[in-house]
């Protein structure tokens, strides 16, 4: 693999071309760091250098024009024998994450794989094992991390901005996918809303106050066969009360949203997504309340920036490692346990 420096270009391939790896394309075209020069998908193909878009829960991505230099493969083995490709970005179903992650580490390149990480915990500790020694960074998608509002309010519970986090509620509703639906709607290789969906919340709730000490779930089985929509209180190191849910029941028509709410000693926070531009409110006593605008990329160019610095620089991620996103299967696998007993779970 090629040595980078702060100042050269990454060369990227994106494995699969769906909703996600479309995403990632538009975001690393923004990137002044990162080149793409392969993609790779078994069915999907740019002709003549134009991708069509496709649509998602976040907002359709139109065609793309990647140029007509691009490397197009068909095959993993044959894109991870090019010896340009320092990057491999995985946007494929949830059962390919393990076998073409530790196969890309194992080939000397670095990663980047969508969430989960794994199905299971299990799975997802051989890729992070396998991580650890290897040459190259992974760096699991969780997104949310790097989203400008979320991030902001990780930067004021971590100042003590407004005193001391009291209680935070978090919420991620969507209709049923409308793409994907084969493996989506397979509960046993993608792990319904909860694995799919909810994840974002529950790796938020670990990165805003720490690993839970243990998790207390309700949830229903309604498309996919695990678990369609989820409702849990964290108990947190601190105290605060934390509660997240998740659902992919919404009714067709109302679309995807995600918000927060955050109460701190001296003041509250209100996110939601759909009021755009004034997404970010906040509330402190004594003062008008007043919208927050928060500046930089979405949360996918964001932790791509993140990466392509990363590698530039040779110094790992910080802000998402390999364990954080393991603890996140590990959490929701809580959750899930917790919904089938009806009791509280111990981390």
């Amino acid at each position: 693999m090629k040595s980078s420096s702060p100042t050269s270009k990454v060369n990227v391939a994106v494995v699969g071309l769906g909703f996600m790896g479309v995403t990632h394309l538009k975001a690393y075209q923004q990137i002044k760091g990162a080149r793409i020069v392969a993609v790779c998908d078994a069915v999907r193909a740019p002709v003549n250098g134009i991708l069509p878009g496709v649509d998602g829960n976040i907002s359709g991505s139109g065609a793309l024009d990647l140029g007509r230099k691009l490397r197009v493969y068909q095959q993993l083995d044959a894109l991870l024998a090019d010896p340009e490709v320092d990057l491999v970005d995985l946007c494929v179903p949830t059962p390919l994450h393990v076998p073409l992650a530790v196969a890309a580490l194992k080939a000397g390149k670095h990663v980047v794989c969508e969430k989960p990480l794994a199905r299971t915990a299990a799975e997802a500790r051989k890729l992070v094992n396998t991580a650890r020694a290897a040459k190259g960074f992974l760096l699991p998608a969780m997104c949310i991390r790097f989203w400008p509002e979320w991030a902001w309010l990780k930067a004021a519970a971590d100042e003590g901005r407004y005193g001391k986090l009291l209680a935070a509620r978090f919420r991620r509703v969507s209709e049923t996918p409308g793409w994907s639906r084969d493996s989506y709607f397979n509960g046993a290789q993608s792990g319904g809303a909860l694995l799919d969906l909810h994840i974002h919340d529950t790796d938020f709730v670990q990165f805003l106050c720490g690993l839970p000490v243990s998790v207390f779930s309700s949830g229903i089985s309604r498309f996919s066969g695990a678990i369609d929509h989820v409702v849990t209180q964290y108990q947190v190191p601190g105290g605060a009360v934390v509660s997240a849910e998740g659902t992919w029941l919404m009714t067709g028509g109302h679309g995807f949203n995600m918000c927060y709410t955050a109460n701190f000693e001296k003041a509250t926070v209100d996110y939601d997504l759909s009021r755009g531009a004034d997404a970010l409110k906040l509330f402190e006593d004594g003062r008008k309340p007043r919208v927050i605008r928060c500046k930089g990329p979405d949360g996918y160019t964001g932790e791509l920036r993140h990466m392509i610095e990363s590698i530039q620089t040779g110094k790992a991620p910080t802000l998402v490692t390999p364990e954080d996103a393991l603890n996140a299967v590990r959490i929701c696998e809580a959750e899930e346990k917790s919904i089938k007993t009806g009791r509280p779970v111990k981390l």
